[in-house]
């Protein structure tokens, strides 16, 4: 696609939008060209929140459907739409409905705490939901010593370090930030030795001792801000190199591994925005009997 073809269509989107009263939200790790057509940008649940609160009747998710599913459990009188139906999360997948019933099942006094990284049917399962940034509030605002946590086990053993409860993890995992290894990480230390390491909680827990910052996107981005650093190695999926340097033009930006790049997330397409638009096309919507319980769960975790 040239030039032209492409702000053509960039301004058939935004026409599109207008007309219909819809808001584009794109997670993080989007490519470039989305989070720039985007009303909104941010982590996942973030952007949920902020698309819940406008009056807008359309939310077009840029992201997985997970994320579109969280929407639609958030504002069930909007439409949501996925542009890309097939946008999955891997790590979401891992735990079934079924699987958490049954593990449940052999600890039935035990509560639950789901990252928001879930399917809609998990979190109508949970006690509570979690983000990367809120895991630790979350995890200590139970009464019980003991807690069952899914479906990342990497974010859960990240939340053992900082409590003094037990927790049981599932084993479910970000393949791309599951696979980040100590080794790499210390080849970019090496090449770029005044570089802030900033490592997502999804990583493993070598690599987390090794971190010097362990934080959200959002706080990664935040951090990149405030921080008299001028570059900084980045342990997440590379899609956040784009919105760091965007916000920090006089920044450099190294990405801990090329290879952590999610394909899922990588899908939509300016076409497949416009096409869903124009279509109505990708509309995901949690059916009541789901989204009431799995609300509970988010609400329990907003209002903390």
């Amino acid at each position: 696609m040239d030039q032209n073809q492409k702000q053509t269509l960039i301004q058939k989107i935004r026409q599109l939008a207008k007309e219909k009263n819809a808001v584009i939200l794109a997670h993080n790790y989007q490519p470039p060209e989305i989070q720039d057509i985007a009303d909104l940008n941010g982590d996942s649940l973030e952007l949920s929140i902020k698309a819940s609160q406008t009056d807008a009747d359309i939310i077009v998710f840029c992201g997985v459907r997970f994320m579109a599913e969280t929407a639609s459990i958030l504002s069930p009188d909007k439409t949501i739409l996925l542009p890309r139906t097939d946008a999955g999360c891997p790590m979401a997948d891992m735990i079934t409905p079924e699987d958490l019933n049954a593990w449940r099942a052999k600890n039935p006094a035990v509560p639950v705490v789901t990252y928001v990284n879930s399917t809609a049917a998990v979190k109508a399962l949970t006690t509570i939901c979690c983000t990367s940034a809120n895991v630790v509030k979350v995890v200590n605002s139970l009464k019980e010593k003991e807690i069952l946590m899914a479906p990342d086990r990497n974010l859960a053993g990240y939340a053992a370090t900082q409590t003094d409860k037990i927790i049981h993890k599932w084993e479910g995992f970000c393949p791309f930030h599951d696979a980040l290894t100590p080794e790499q990480v210390m080849a970019q230390k090496k090449a770029h030795p005044d570089a802030l390491f900033m490592a997502h909680p999804e990583c493993r827990t070598e690599v987390l001792e090794i971190a010097d910052v362990i934080a959200s996107t959002s706080g990664m981005i935040r951090i990149a801000g405030e921080s008299e650093k001028t570059s900084f190695i980045v342990g997440t999926e590379v899609g956040l190199l784009y919105p760091l340097q965007k916000a920090n033009p006089g920044k450099t930006f190294y990405p801990a591994s090329i290879a952590m790049e999610c394909a899922d997330m990588k899908k939509i397409t300016l076409q497949d925005v416009a096409d869903s638009l124009e279509n109505l096309a990708g509309e995901v919507r949690v059916p009541e009997d789901i989204r009431v319980p799995a609300l509970a769960s988010v609400q329990r975790m907003i209002e903390l």
